[in-house]
C-alpha cells in the first residue's frame, strides 16, 4: 500500500481502486500536543483537493484537515471522534480520519513519497 503526503501534513494511504485513507503525520500531532476533539466529515459529501474537511483541536490550538485529495467521504473513523487521542497515540493507523473514493487519482502522484515529505517536515 502507498502513502503519499501533504504539505498540511495529512498523509493518504491508497487501500486500492479508487479508494484512500486519510489522517494526520505524527509530526501534524507532535505540533498540535494531546488531541481533545475532532471534526469529521458528512458521509457522502463531496470536497475539492485542498478545501476544509474537518478539524482537530488539541490543548494547545485548533487546526484544519484539508482535503489531500479530490472525491467523496466514504467512512469516518467513529473511533477517533470517540477517543480523539488515537491521533496521537496511533496517527498512522487507529488514529486515521476518514476515508475517500478518488474523483482524480492522478492527484495521488503530486502529492510527496515518505523522503520528500520527512525532509519537508524537518525543515518545516
Amino acid at each position: 500500500m502507498t502513502v503519499k503526503y501533504t504539505q498540511d501534513h495529512e498523509w493518504v494511504q491508497s487501500t486500492g481502486g479508487d479508494a484512500v485513507t486519510v489522517g494526520i503525520t505524527v509530526h501534524a500531532q507532535d505540533a498540535l500536543g494531546d488531541v481533545v476533539f475532532v471534526d469529521l466529515p458528512e458521509v457522502g459529501k463531496t470536497f475539492a483537493q485542498g478545501e476544509v474537511a474537518g478539524v482537530v483541536e488539541s490543548v494547545k490550538a485548533a487546526a484544519d484537515v484539508f482535503m489531500p485529495v479530490s472525491g467523496e467521504i466514504t467512512e469516518v473513523n467513529e473511533a477517533l471522534r470517540a477517543d480523539p487521542s488515537l491521533a496521537n497515540t496511533d496517527p498512522l493507523a487507529a488514529g486515521w480520519f476518514f476515508k475517500v473514493k478518488l474523483s482524480d487519482s492522478l492527484q495521488l502522484d503530486a502529492l510527496m513519497d515518505s523522503t520528500a515529505y520527512d525532509k519537508f517536515a524537518a525543515e518545516a
